[in-house]
Parts: structure tokens; C-alpha cells; sequence
């Protein structure tokens, strides 16, 4: 996970840490909104609504962890190994779970365009979509404690930490990329099958009023796996070939760098797409006009006890004068 390899002057775990902390500011706001505005101006029995709220979370979840890899890479790890192992099951947690709530999403989308068998039941629907977060959680939690027991902390000879796996065994390793294959690569071909079905059938419908929700559905799967498609690819590569020679380490882990903050910085891309729903932009005009609302009529109540207090301080002056005017 670290390695403070220099290119060059570049040291690209400084890097790292560096652009790690926006990322956790933007995600950590962008995803609070998100989880928000459905609940302030939504029904969240809607099944679209339970998806965005759980992606949400699930971005929430990875992002707290941001700012103790922003110390790892600025630093070295200083939190201890029972940290360590925690933080590493909520950053295999958010990563896990945003992969099957995202799948389930575009399977209910499925349902919905090109079996159009949901209408007719929107409870069953809701129902579904409950379970299938539900699972998402579950299975989720389990192949992340999974992956977490298998790190830990290692201290050298200058008292620096380093987050390392376990055992390099084979066994350990096919293990690890068995779980990837099926938390990952099942995922992907589910959602590429999916979505050309989806945009199949809404090309060749005249009705296109769902156009823009699965423009919106489609950019977000796409997202995921432009960020994350590479750095499991990289992952892949790593487990059959090993670098020989200082500068292939080098090279290998500059594009790890490279690939581990374009995956970290999904976290904070799926509320700025689905900013793209004109509902949810909507919700948020109406949330800034009513605390710009609060903030003038505040103002206006503040300006009218200040006249209020000017005008009887004047009034208690002048009194005041007349009182001492000599009487004739």
C-alpha cells in the first residue's frame, strides 16, 4: 500500500496523501447531500431512492477511511494494528458493496425497461430492493472481514509501520482473486449484459421519457469502472508477474499510485452524476433557496430590532433633553 518510491524528485506517495484529502472534503459532503435530499423531499420506499441512499452510504463508508491513508501515505501508519485491520474492512466494505448495489440497480433498471414486468407490483419491487441491499450488506461485510484479517502491521528497525498482507502464499493469493473475480468481474459482465439490453430497448422505443434516468444510471456505472476497472486489472497483473529490477519496481508502482487514487476518487463521483437527474437538482435549488430564505428573513429581523433599539435609544434622548429644558 506504500512504499515511498521516488521518480525523478516525484515522491508519489506524498502525492497520494496530498490529493486524497479534496477527495475526502468533496465526498464527504456530496454523499451527506445525497443521502439527505431524498429523505427531506422523497418517499424512501421508492426503490430508486433505497439505491441511491444505499450507494450513498456505501461511498460514506469507504470515505472515512480516506484520511487515515492520507496520514499512511504523508507519513507511515500510526494508528496501531486493530485500526489498521478496521479500516482496511470499511475500505474493502465500501468498495464491495458499491459493486452489488450498483449490479442490483441495474437489474432492477432491467426489470423495469426491458422485462417491464415492476409496474404492475411497485410493492414487489420495493420488497426486492430492500433484500437485495440487504444482501448487498451481507455479503459484503463477510468478504471484507475476510479481507481485513489478512493485514497487519509491520514495524522496522526505524520504528516506521507498514501495512502489509499476512502470507504471500498461493493459496492466500488465489483466494483474494477468486473474491475479486466474483465481487468484480461477475458484477461487470452482469451490468455490460444489462445495459445493452436497456439501451437496446429505449432506442427502438418511441416513448423516451426514461432516456435520461438511464443516461444517468449508465454514466454511473461507467464511472466505477473507469476508477476502479484498472487498479483490480493492475491487481491481476500483479499476482502473475513480478517486476525485476529497481526501475520495473519503479514503473509498477507508479502506475499503482496512479491507479490507487483514480479509484479512491470515485467515492466522491457519484453525487456529481447524479446531479445530472433534473429531480435531484431540483431538490437542491430548494434546499440552498430555503436557507438562503432563513438567512434573509434572519437579517430582516435582525435590522428590524437594531431600528427598533435605535429608535427608542432617540426617543429616550429626547426625553431626556426636555427634561432638562429650565422651567420659566
Amino acid at each position: 500500500l506504500g512504499g515511498n518510491y521516488f521518480c525523478g524528485w516525484i515522491n508519489f506517495d506524498t502525492i497520494s496523501g496530498a490529493i486524497v484529502i479534496p477527495i475526502f472534503i468533496f465526498s464527504l459532503i456530496g454523499n451527506i447531500l445525497l443521502v439527505c435530499l431524498p429523505f427531506i423531499y422523497e418517499k424512501m420506499k421508492n426503490a430508486t431512492n433505497l439505491f441511491i441512499l444505499n450507494l450513498a452510504c456505501s461511498d460514506l463508508v469507504f470515505t472515512f477511511t480516506l484520511p487515515f491513508w492520507a496520514v499512511y501515505y504523508l507519513h507511515h501508519w500510526v494508528f496501531g494494528d486493530f485500526l489498521f485491520k478496521l479500516v482496511t474492512a470499511a475500505n474493502f466494505l465500501g468498495l464491495y458493496s458499491s459493486i452489488i448495489l450498483l449490479t442490483a440497480t441495474t437489474v432492477d433498471r432491467f426489470i423495469t425497461v426491458v422485462l417491464n414486468t415492476w409496474p404492475g407490483s411497485q410493492l414487489k419491487r420495493e420488497r426486492c430492493a430492500i433484500a437485495a441491499c440487504a444482501a448487498a450488506w451481507v455479503i459484503s461485510i463477510g468478504a471484507s472481514v475476510s479481507d481485513a484479517v489478512k493485514v497487519q502491521v509491520e514495524i522496522y528497525w526505524d520504528n516506521r509501520s507498514s501495512c502489509e498482507a499476512i502470507s504471500d502464499s498461493s493459496d492466500v493469493n488465489l483466494g483474494y482473486y477468486l473474491q475479486v473475480s466474483l465481487l468484480f468481474l461477475l458484477p461487470f459482465a452482469i451490468i455490460v449484459f444489462c445495459f445493452s439490453a436497456i439501451l437496446k430497448t429505449v432506442l427502438q422505443a418511441s416513448n423516451r421519457k426514461r432516456y435520461r434516468t438511464i443516461v444517468v444510471m449508465f454514466c454511473i456505472n461507467v464511472a466505477f469502472l473507469v476508477c476502479w476497472g484498472p487498479y483490480n486489472i493492475l491487481l491481476f497483473i500483479r499476482a502473475f508477474y513480478k517486476p525485476r529490477g529497481c526501475y520495473a519496481e519503479e514503473r509498477m508502482f507508479i502506475a499503482h499510485s496512479i491507479f490507487r487514487i483514480l479509484a479512491f476518487s470515485h467515492c466522491c463521483m457519484n453525487p456529481l452524476l447524479y446531479m445530472l437527474s433534473q429531480k435531484l437538482r431540483r431538490h437542491l435549488l430548494q434546499l440552498l433557496r430555503c436557507q438562503n430564505a432563513q438567512k434573509k428573513s434572519t437579517d430582516r429581523r435582525v435590522g428590524q430590532n437594531t431600528s427598533v433599539i435605535q429608535n427608542v435609544a432617540f426617543i429616550a434622548q429626547n426625553s431626556a433633553v426636555i427634561l432638562e429644558l429650565p422651567s420659566k
